[in-house]
């Protein structure tokens, strides 16, 4: 579990990375799964979902930071590079990369299936949305960790700090 000790020794809840709201993040894809068979202001919704659950967390981290780092010389900075830190992983990790794979996933597949099976639309349509949901759980650890990579590599170098977001 991810979060600053308490004074009992124990590690605090993160809404944002420990429980069901973590899933938030998830919903571009779920959206990119169903773009065969939903309107798409539908689809893009979900990334309205997603982005408020980045930006949330952002400001959710900006301000622990703001609080572990009281009125100390560099407080701004630190808390910059927090807030900074986390919208750009989250924005990368939660919503840019994993909803660009899976809508190009259930692209190859729709169209793979159109020209490789007789099925009707429909059925394609759903078993395109089947593998992208099922795909979900399958690309969220490669991806954190490509992204911690990224960012390691460029950013983070800037303000010189190791993050890891781990789910």
């Amino acid at each position: 579990m991810d979060g600053p000790a308490s004074a009992a020794g124990e590690q605090r809840l993160d809404i944002y990375r420990d429980t069901w709201v973590r899933f938030l993040g998830y919903a571009n894809e779920v959206g990119e799964a169903f773009r065969a068979l939903v309107p798409v202001g539908l689809v893009w919704a979900t990334y309205g979902i997603s982005t408020a659950y980045v930006t949330a967390d952002a400001v959710d981290k900006g301000k622990k930071a703001a609080a572990a780092h009281g009125d100390g010389p560099g407080k701004t900075m630190k808390v910059g590079a927090e807030v900074v830190d986390t919208f750009i992983w989250q924005a990368l990790a939660s919503v840019a990369v994993p909803g660009f794979t899976i809508n190009r996933l259930c692209a190859a597949s729709l169209f793979l299936l159109g020209r490789t099976t007789r099925w009707p639309l429909p059925m394609r349509k759903w078993t395109t949305t089947v593998i992208g949901l099922s795909a979900i759980p399958v690309i969220i650890t490669p991806i954190d960790r490509s992204v911690d990579f990224f960012l390691d590599s460029t950013l983070r170098k800037l303000y010189r700090t190791e993050h890891s977001h781990k789910p």
